[in-house]
């Protein structure tokens, strides 16, 4: 029976997570994508808690005549610089069952410019 495209992240999604996962030195980064916007979540899957947060709402200001990939990048620099305020350097990088292209990408290498270690 075919997956449809849901399911299918759902699958990777959960083939990742057996191997990735946070604890309070190094919290997992976990990115989601919708249509429109882009978050970032920092989690300490061990107490399960989310330490930090960072999402393209913030940036809006920032992101005026922007495209998506941009703006991830943008989203990017600003988690990494919110790591860096609750003292976090090294993350596990969850990209969510997501394919390592295109805003992803652009998220993650913000986030290593910005000083994060993944």
């Amino acid at each position: 029976m075919a997956l449809n495209k849901i399911e299918r992240r759902e699958r990777i999604k959960m083939r990742i997570r057996k191997i990735v996962n946070g604890t309070p030195s190094q919290p997992r980064m976990t990115v989601f994508r919708s249509n429109k916007q882009i978050y970032v979540q920092f989690i300490d899957d061990l107490a399960g808690v989310t330490l930090a947060t960072a999402s393209s709402k913030e940036v809006v200001a920032e992101a005026a005549g922007k495209n998506k990939c941009e703006v991830a990048a943008l989203v990017g620099t600003l988690a990494a610089k919110k790591a860096a305020e609750k003292g976090i350097s090294t993350v596990a990088f969850d990209r969510n069952g997501y394919l390592y292209h295109g805003r992803v990408k652009m998220l993650a290498d913000a986030a290593r410019e910005g000083g994060l270690k993944f």
